[in-house]
């Protein structure tokens, strides 16, 4: 035994003993929290770099890294070009939600939209519903307009979205400029609600690529590859 543990009264190797304890508890929450995210990269907010010429606003990402938007049920909208980094900056803020103890999931829309196909053959489809709407951070990455395919399905976000509107925080990523979403969507009806519903009072605006969040526009010219 070490003299200054020696030296320690026993208050002291108390205190000790429960830090340790809630220490544990705390690492063995974020790493469960982090199993059930699924996350697709190992990204951490810490590792974003900042050194080159970027379009990210530093502040704007500062601020959003506190996680205070998803405490107050805003949404995150990442829109850029493939390879600039929008699965590894949601993946890097959901890391982050994680470690504040927040619950988090990480979806591709096709996959996840199969999934709530097979729910709904096997009688699942409510409660799985339910447990998205129960995440504090949904992420979904999609390739909005990949192809017909992909529009035909568009009609089942909504139903999502507004589960989660002012009760949890939604992290979507895009290829597209959101102004261009009505034509995408081909439905105005439906683009007006998930526009609604993702971006509050966010103005539309023709900024490409970009980050959205709650009334700011971040652009994302050269974020860390995915």
């Amino acid at each position: 035994m070490q003299p200054e543990a020696r030296a320690l009264q026993h208050g002291e190797w108390l205190a000790l003993l429960l830090q340790r304890e809630a220490t544990t508890r705390r690492q063995n929450r974020f790493e469960a929290r982090a199993r059930a995210a699924r996350l697709r990269h190992e990204a951490q907010i810490e590792n974003a770099d900042f050194r080159a010429t970027r379009g990210l606003d530093r502040n704007l990402f500062t601020r959003l890294a506190t996680c205070d938007w998803i405490r107050q049920r805003h949404s995150l909208l990442l829109i850029g070009p493939a390879g600039v980094g929008k699965s590894w900056l949601a993946c890097a803020h959901g890391h982050k939600a994680c470690r504040e103890d927040l619950s988090v999931a990480y979806h591709r829309v096709p996959r996840l939209f199969a999934s709530l196909a097979l729910a709904r053959g096997e009688g699942r489809y409510a409660k799985l519903l339910k447990s998205l709407a129960k995440t504090d951070l949904l992420c979904l990455f999609r390739q909005l307009g990949a192809g017909e395919a992909q529009r035909r399905k568009t009609p089942r976000s909504p139903g999502i979205i507004e589960d989660r509107y002012e009760k949890r925080s939604t992290i979507l990523t895009s290829q597209i400029p959101v102004d261009h979403w009505y034509d995408m969507i081909g439905n105005p009806t439906i683009a007006d609600a998930v526009l609604d519903r993702l971006m509050f009072i966010t103005p539309i605006t023709s900024n490409f690529p970009a980050i959205a969040c709650a009334s700011k526009i971040l652009p994302v010219s050269d974020a860390t590859p995915a």
